[in-house]
């Protein structure tokens, strides 16, 4: 069982180093916009239309609260790479919950073990 414990230790270590070297965070998704503008004869209203664009939106939860925003197409990768940070930090993050409680489980057997059942009245 020491062995057990140690490796979930381990593994739990190994997350917090993963943690700690993520880069930036951003909840959300990026999505490419093309619009059609409201001046006649613009090229977005000929046939076949070209619209304008792409513009990127992001679009966010956070704390229950939603929002977009508008992302310049020069701050689009750094945008995805933190999109991508706060992804995989959420699955880190869920693996330390799930390693830490059959730790936690590991930890109280041996406890439970030398109790004796409360009695009934």
């Amino acid at each position: 069982m020491k062995a057990q414990m140690a490796a979930l230790e381990a593994q739990i270590k190994q997350i917090k180093r993963e943690l700690t070297a993520l880069g930036d965070l951003r909840p959300g998704s990026l999505s490419q916009q093309f619009n059609v503008c409201g001046s006649p004869g613009c090229r977005c209203k000929a046939s076949p239309a070209q619209k304008h664009g792409p513009y990127y939106q992001l679009s966010y939860t956070r704390k229950g609260k939603g929002g977009t925003r508008f992302v310049k197409k020069e701050d689009v990768a750094a945008t995805e790479a933190a999109i991508a940070n706060y992804v995989r930090c959420r699955d880190l993050i869920d693996r330390w919950i799930d390693l830490a409680t059959e730790l936690c489980d590991l930890k109280l057997e041996p406890r439970a073990a030398g109790r004796t059942p409360p009695k009934r009245a």
